[in-house]
């Protein structure tokens, strides 16, 4: 098993069209919940998942199958490659950071 680890960006969009039980604002908090624990927030539904090994990644996936509803839902992740980024540090706005 490979031991590489990569920098992910996890984006949502959550329905919460209104049903008797609320489920789509609830599925939204418990997400944005989840992930704030086990990466950081860049907007309100983009998440940083820096240096993640392919075993962490993939419990991260399981635990988010576990909260949104498949048919209604949409989590993508993406491979952030070469961002030469890390948190905490400043960008130069000259130079813009472009996702390969």
């Amino acid at each position: 098993m490979s031991k590489v680890k990569k920098d992910y960006l996890i984006c949502y969009d959550i329905s919460t069209l209104i049903d008797e039980n609320n489920n789509g604002t609830k599925r939204l908090s418990q997400l944005a919940k989840y992930l704030e624990k086990v990466s950081f927030r860049i907007q309100n539904s983009i998440f940083l998942l820096p240096k993640a090994s392919i075993i962490e990644l993939n419990n991260i996936i399981k635990q988010i199958k576990n909260i949104i509803n498949k048919d209604q839902d949409d989590v993508r992740i993406y491979t952030i490659k070469n961002s030469g980024l890390s948190a905490g540090i400043a960008v130069n706005l000259k130079q813009p950071f472009i996702i390969t």
